[in-house]
């Protein structure tokens, strides 16, 4: 699978216009704690399916971000970094990539998680294809 990503845009309208990677590492244990309670309600291990990764962050020349390795022989590797969007407002982008070492489980397992962070950020979520899902309440004009 070629290397690719998706961006959360976090906009005026969304819940917040900055974030800082350890606020992405805690929306991430967030979803391991609902899907893990999902999993004891239905009594099935449904964590380590809906969140089959070890994070890790690792720091690179231009910054820092998180790494999803693959406990699995069907998930390699998910990576997540924030940056801004240089539009002079301020406001940043979660931006998910999904590179070489990726895997088709890999990719339904970002637009997952980069739907869940939007979600939560009310933010605006191009995705891996170019479609894009708006999360936060728009005006009508």
């Amino acid at each position: 699978m070629m290397g690719k990503s998706a961006y959360i845009y976090l906009l005026d309208d969304s819940i917040q216009q900055q974030i800082t990677l350890g606020e992405v590492h805690k929306l991430l244990e967030y979803y391991q704690e609902i899907t893990a309670k999902t999993g004891s309600q239905l009594d099935w291990n449904y964590n380590g399916h809906a969140f089959p990764y070890m994070i890790s962050e690792s720091k690179h020349e231009n910054g820092s971000y998180l790494t999803l390795r693959g406990q699995e022989s069907d998930y390699g590797y998910i990576l997540i970094g924030v940056g801004s969007k240089n539009d002079g407002k301020g406001n940043d982008v979660i931006q998910v990539t999904l590179p070489e070492a990726s895997t088709h489980g890999d990719k339904n397992k970002g637009v997952e998680l980069a739907k869940f962070i939007a979600k939560k950020l009310e933010g605006q979520l191009h995705l891996f294809n170019g479609r894009v899902m708006y999360y936060y309440k728009r005006k009508l004009s």
